[in-house]
């Protein structure tokens, strides 16, 4: 099939992605978070006061098209380039040509660069006099954290911006646009099944540009039924990226299902099927944060101390999702759940707190005995605060029995370590503890 002629009218030349490039801040969906009504960026953009920036994000989240609807709002003159193609020389010729368009036409230059990581060091120092005086204005973009990748000079003067995926209602709204808009699909009177639309979705995973991409490949490969109607099944979308639905509903049950066999394949000590439906919440395009989140809780909830370690994992997991972003961040993670799937099970840290917070709400609230009473403040000492305290680490193992619970309180046993991993030692060491208390 010529899959330029196959429609009443000459397929436009251009890639459906390009043509449906958002033209003002109407038609831009998602990045709400710095784009919404009332937030700094886009009153900046509406009063034409746009200062030097640089959009950190996925592939497809906008960066680009967010430029291009800042060149179309504001009243500066818009230059874009390429790091993988420009050099020092078109750079300093540039900010020339914005310095004397400055000067003498009292006009403002905006300086596109994309994926400006890929500038050395000796190209982006050559922009800082420009930004410094504001002959220039930069608006860069990249898909690799800045602060790794730009140096700390240009990140000085230049506000940060990170776009996020998109949401699912904004991809949806991006391909509803798309069928119906005439520089879109509209000329190919498409009907696309609510599945098959799910199904683009989710494999783009917050990326505008392969939903586009893949959208239009499924309508122009769809055959026109005699109305000339063409109806895009699931089964189209799935031929047109080449990958197979995963049953998951972020909302529904199935979405409760998978984490909970998630959580309870952790628990179960089994680190091959926590693996397996941790990729099927990556591959139905599962917030990771959702995951880690989870993560975290499993590590005290069902590991406790019978390995404190399991925390410091699921932590490391998380901060290294922030600083790394996906899919990168799929190591680490999955490093967590090994560790936290293979480590000692306990759950007497849920039950301690449990236990706890049960001893606060159904008891009264006993004053704290004397002896633990702060003593730092003045006229403490004469209301007896702290006197009969005993400094534990003025006594052999750096431990003396006395009393820490309110009175009438003092028997209560809260916690309760089991003989797994770390917790066994713990234990002995708390036993030996009440045999000293008894002594006293």
């Amino acid at each position: 099939m010529d899959l330029f002629s196959a429609t009443p009218q000459n397929r436009l030349e251009q890639p459906l992605a390009v043509r449906m490039r958002p033209r003002n801040l109407e038609e831009y969906s998602g990045q709400q978070h710095i784009l919404g009504k009332g937030k700094l960026l886009r009153k900046a953009i509406e009063a034409d006061q746009v200062s030097s920036m640089i959009l950190y994000g996925p592939p497809g989240t906008g960066k680009t098209t967010l430029a291009s609807v800042i060149s179309h709002k504001t009243k500066a003159e818009f230059v874009q380039v390429s790091a993988t193609s420009t050099g020092v020389a078109e750079l300093k010729r540039i900010i020339e040509e914005s310095r004397e368009r400055r000067k003498f036409h009292q006009k403002k230059t905006i300086l596109f660069i994309d994926e400006v990581q890929r500038l050395n060091k000796g190209q982006q120092d050559v922009l800082l006099p420009a930004m410094e005086s504001g002959d220039v204005i930069l608006i860069a973009a990249t898909t690799e954290n800045p602060y790794f990748e730009v140096n700390q000079a240009l990140l000085s003067r230049a506000h940060i911006f990170q776009l996020k995926p998109l949401h699912t209602s904004d991809l949806q709204k991006i391909a509803n646009l798309a069928l119906q808009a005439e520089r879109g699909l509209a000329s190919f009177h498409a009907h696309l099944a609510s599945d098959a639309l799910d199904h683009l979705i989710r494999t783009a995973s917050g990326d505008a540009r392969v939903l586009l991409n893949a959208l239009e490949f499924a309508v122009v490969t769809a055959t026109a039924n005699s109305e000339g109607i063409r109806h895009v099944s699931l089964q189209i979308t799935e031929d047109a990226v080449q990958t197979q639905r995963v049953s998951y509903d972020k909302s529904g049950d199935f979405h409760y299902d998978i984490i909970s066999a998630f959580i309870k394949s952790l628990r179960g000590s089994d680190p091959d099927a926590a693996l397996y439906w941790f990729a099927r919440m990556v591959y139905a395009n599962e917030d990771p944060r959702y995951i880690v989140r989870r993560l975290i809780v499993h590590a005290s909830e069902d590991v406790g101390m019978a390995d404190p370690t399991a925390m410091l994992l699921a932590q490391a997991a998380a901060n290294a999702l922030e600083w790394i972003g996906m899919p990168e961040a799929r190591i680490p993670i999955a490093q967590a759940i090994i560790y936290i799937a293979t480590a000692p099970k306990s759950n007497s840290v849920c039950q301690a707190v449990d236990k706890a917070l049960a001893l606060v709400a159904t008891h009264q609230a006993e004053p704290v005995p004397e002896h633990l009473r702060d003593t730092h403040y003045k006229g403490a000492a004469d209301l007896g605060n702290g006197v009969g305290y005993l400094y534990p680490h003025d006594y052999p193992y750096h431990y003396v029995p006395q009393q820490y619970l309110p009175q009438g309180l003092e028997n209560q046993k809260l916690y309760t370590p089991t003989e797994q991993g770390r917790e066994k030692s713990i234990k002995e060491r708390l036993e030996y503890f009440i045999k000293q208390r008894l002594k006293s």
